[in-house]
């Protein structure tokens, strides 16, 4: 920011917030002094940038928030804020450089941050999670094999995930899913595996293994949920 910026910012301020109109000197000496003083605290911050910075839009946040008179200190500290957010939103692209050349590699690569950094350039973001539908050449593909997981594979996972194997062919045969209810004997939730649970001498449950089965109570109680839902 120059001079004569740091002087149409202090007569901005003065606009807005007249809480600062005994702060804003007017004589030329004195107004000389406080434009200098602002300046050697913002002279590295834009007065605006075309990626998100405006620093009228800082001063009115401040005056609306905040109940003292804005100081230079806090522009300048909204000015770090923002460039700081804007380096952690952003992820170095590919440089166009020769990478047999680290020099020239390196270069680009700072260039291209401290554009972000002042604001001439926007952040690359294109290693972020974004919304939208799936390619067409995916669906194309959940379209032929049904699942995210590919027959063969699924085959291969069975032995080491039974409960989900068993579960899923009781499901394929039109069997009761025992998953699909809470069981009453080991009080294994919704969608979770029944546990193997021994009981002691002193009445406490010993054990906690993920049984490969149901338990036969939790596999009628399904037959029964599935009956009810198919007589509805």
């Amino acid at each position: 920011m120059e001079r004569r910026e740091v002087a149409a910012v202090l007569a901005y301020i003065g606009r807005l917030d007249p809480r600062t109109i005994r702060a804003i000197r007017t004589d030329t000496g004195e107004a000389r002094d406080q434009i200098a003083q602002w300046h050697e605290l913002l002279n590295d911050v834009p007065l605006a940038t075309d990626h998100g910075w405006d620093v009228r839009e800082a001063i009115r946040a401040h005056i609306l928030d905040s109940p003292y008179p804005i100081l230079p200190v806090d522009i300048a500290r909204k000015w770090r804020a923002h460039r700081r957010d804007r380096l952690d939103r952003h992820t170095d692209p590919t440089p166009t450089a020769d990478p047999d050349d680290p020099a020239a590699w390196r270069t680009e690569l700072i260039g291209t941050r401290h554009a972000v950094a002042t604001g001439s350039a926007a952040p690359s973001t294109h290693r972020r999670v974004t919304g939208g539908g799936l390619h067409p050449d995916v669906e194309a593909r959940l379209r032929a094999i049904g699942s995210c997981v590919p027959p063969t594979v699924r085959a291969e996972l069975t032995r080491y995930r039974p409960a989900r194997a068993a579960r899923e062919a009781a499901i394929a045969e039109g069997r009761p899913d025992a998953l699909g209810v809470r069981c009453q004997w080991c009080h294994a939730p919704e969608g979770e595996p029944c546990r193997s649970r021994r009981v002691g001498l002193d009445g406490r449950a010993r054990g906690n293994a993920p049984r490969a089965t149901p338990h036969p109570t939790r596999v009628d109680l399904a037959a029964a949920e599935l009956a009810r839902q198919e007589a509805a």
